[in-house]
C-alpha cells in the first residue's frame, strides 16, 4: 500500500523596497514580538485571496501611507526561509519599486518606531538579516535565495 503524502504548506510574504538615489526605505520594528529593534523594510502577509502584488501595495499604504501602483512594481527576488522566531517555512517575494505617491511617513507608530532612508552599500548593523541577504541578493542579480536551513 502506497503511504499518502500530505502537501507542505507555507507561509507567504511580501515585502517592498522602495528605492531613491541608491537608498532603500527602512523601518524600524517596534513592540511587535519579532525583530524589536531592528531595522526592516515594508513588509508582510499574503491574506486569503489576495495575490502578492496586491498584498505588498496594501502594505506600502499601511505601514509607509504611500500608495504604489502594480504597474510600478518589479518582483525581483524570491527567498525560501524558516522563520526566526518560530522556525516555520516562508517563501517571500521581493518587490521594487522607484515610484509611488506620497511621502513615506510612520503610519503604524504601534508597530514602528522610525523611518530611515539607507544606502544599500552600507546598511545599519541591525538590519534583520535575511533583508540584507535579500537586497545583497539583488546586487548579485540573483533571483533566488535561501535563509536559515
Amino acid at each position: 500500500m502506497m503511504a499518502i503524502k500530505t502537501r507542505h504548506t507555507n507561509i507567504v510574504a511580501v515585502f517592498l523596497i522602495a528605492e531613491r538615489d541608491n537608498k532603500v526605505l527602512l523601518l524600524r520594528r517596534y513592540q511587535t514580538g519579532y525583530c524589536d529593534g531592528d531595522w526592516d523594510i515594508i513588509s508582510g502577509h499574503v491574506e486569503a485571496g489576495e495575490t502578492a502584488k496586491q498584498a505588498v501595495i496594501r502594505e506600502a499604504q499601511e505601514e509607509a501611507g504611500i500608495l504604489v501602483e502594480a504597474k510600478d512594481l518589479e518582483m525581483v527576488h524570491v527567498m525560501h526561509r524558516k522563520s526566526i522566531a518560530d522556525r516555520s517555512e516562508r517563501v517571500d517575494f521581493y518587490f521594487k519599486t522607484k515610484k509611488w505617491e506620497g511621502q513615506p511617513k510612520i503610519n503604524e507608530p504601534e508597530k514602528c518606531s522610525e523611518l530611515l532612508w539607507a544606502d544599500t552599500r552600507n546598511l545599519p548593523s541591525d538590519t534583520i538579516e535575511y533583508i540584507e541577504l535579500a537586497i545583497r541578493s539583488l546586487e548579485k542579480s540573483s533571483i533566488y535565495s535561501e535563509f536559515g536551513w
